[in-house]
């Protein structure tokens, strides 16, 4: 696939992935979920963060080991599915600041519509990691990344459950140099802008609005 774009295939994450395809599945489960998958996506979209050596004691001898380096990242919600990712990856790094971008679909152009909009200080300085479970058309991803960018941000990641080849290929073109991590990559959009096979809306699944 594509360079910008990592699938994470690890079995628990494909396992986890499909009971939430599932249509019967529950909303707590779902929520449940939810995250634990966006924790072990966390890993991966981690995996470049800045190290360096720092004196400790051990219970034997000292030693140089390595620590997290510079600000604490970033994590920046899409709102408000967004918000089912974070506790899972606040678990995994809890020291990092969070934002939100409050962003809807228009159904009838469906593009996007800015409503709020609440990031940290100094996003120059940190890893940014923007949030939402599902990449379908790519305009509210692509236009939250144009907002995170005027805001300083240069070191974007973008994280999600499910993407669609229209919204990767969307994000690629207006932001090829943010890398995109996510648990599958489905086959198409159908006439109303959903994933398909997906998992229906994420946002009402989780919050039990469906």
């Amino acid at each position: 696939m594509q360079d910008h774009l990592t699938i994470v295939r690890h079995p628990l994450v494909q396992h986890k992935l499909s009971h939430m395809r599932e249509k019967d599945t529950p909303t707590p489960v779902f929520r449940q979920l939810l995250r634990e998958i966006s924790m072990l996506l966390a890993y991966e979209v981690t995996r470049e963060m800045a190290v360096a050596a720092r004196s400790i004691e051990t219970p034997l001898c000292a030693m140089e080991a390595p620590m997290l380096a510079g600000p604490e990242p970033a994590l920046i919600s899409i709102l408000r599915a967004g918000n089912g990712l974070l506790d899972g990856i606040l678990e995994l790094i809890p020291m990092a600041r969070v934002g939100f971008v409050g962003l809807y679909r228009d159904e009838a152009t469906l593009e996007p519509v800015q409503y709020y909009y609440k990031v940290p200080p100094a996003l120059q300085d940190r890893l940014t990691i923007l949030v939402d479970p599902m990449l379908a058309t790519g305009n509210s991803s692509a236009a939250a990344v144009e907002l995170l960018k005027k805001s300083g941000a240069t070191d974007l990641r973008f994280l999600c459950l499910l993407a669609a080849p229209e919204g990767v290929e969307r994000m690629r073109a207006a932001h090829p140099d943010v890398p995109i991590v996510t648990a599958a990559l489905d086959d198409k959009l159908n006439e109303h802008g959903y994933i398909v096979p997906g998992l229906g809306d994420a946002g009402d699944r989780m919050f039990g609005t469906r």
